[in-house]
């Protein structure tokens, strides 16, 4: 398996988290529309009324006797913050762990979890990006291929978590006499740039290709 000297760590996870917003960005179908209004040339209420008496019990301009009135802007209910949408998972509000694998028949499955360690519901959607690094610091040739799963959005209250089901082969095929061993997982989350690194000691043959299920509830396979 191929390996990739430390330097090129960054550019690495730099590519990696750049093809996750291109196939975010194509997916989005969001537009907004302004619109501005013209002036009519009819007079204004205050000059048509300017002429006119004051209605009884109302202080006209001239009343300087009436006190000046001050209205503040009404605060915002605690229901409407409490029911304000939730945002996109930041790299920055969520921890990353890969679970019990499972064993068998040289295959090897385990879940990816991502847990939201924020203050606020956040939720995530689609595949996260994947870059094995070896002992000595070096990044590992990694390929990582999307299963054809269709991704749905998943949300995730304070302290909650998702994952994504990995899988890969501990069997050498083809030209592999045997399989580097990874030290550690360079995750980029759904749509983000920023990364987060945890520890992973895996054998992965198959030129170091990696299956990957998008986001889904829960944090068991």
């Amino acid at each position: 398996m191929q390996r990739i000297n430390r330097t090129s760590r960054a550019a690495a996870a730099s590519a990696v988290a750049a093809s996750l917003l291109l196939s975010a960005a194509c997916g989005s179908a969001a537009s907004r529309a302004s619109s501005s209004s013209e002036r009519s040339g009819i007079p204004s209420a205050a000059a048509m009324t300017s002429g006119l008496p004051a209605a009884p019990g109302s202080a006209g301009p001239a009343d300087a006797s009436a006190p000046a009135a001050h209205a503040a802007p009404p605060a915002a209910p605690a229901a409407a913050l409490a029911s304000a949408p939730a945002g996109r998972c930041r790299t920055g509000t969520l921890k990353a762990r890969v679970g019990t694998t499972d064993a068998g028949a040289g295959q090897r499955y385990a879940p990816l979890v991502l847990t939201n360690t924020g203050s606020r519901t956040c939720w995530v959607y689609g595949f996260v990006g994947l870059i094995m690094i070896d002992g000595n610091g070096d990044a590992l040739r990694t390929r990582t291929r999307r299963e054809s799963v269709q991704p749905r959005r998943v949300t995730l209250r304070p302290g909650a978590g998702a994952h994504a089901r990995l899988h890969w082969t501990v069997v050498p095929s083809g030209t592999e006499s045997s399989c580097p061993r990874s030290a550690r997982l360079m995750i980029i989350p759904p749509d983000e740039v920023a990364h987060l690194e945890i520890p992973f000691a895996a054998e992965v043959c198959g030129d170091g290709k990696i299956d990957v299920r998008p986001m889904e509830p829960g944090t068991r396979l």
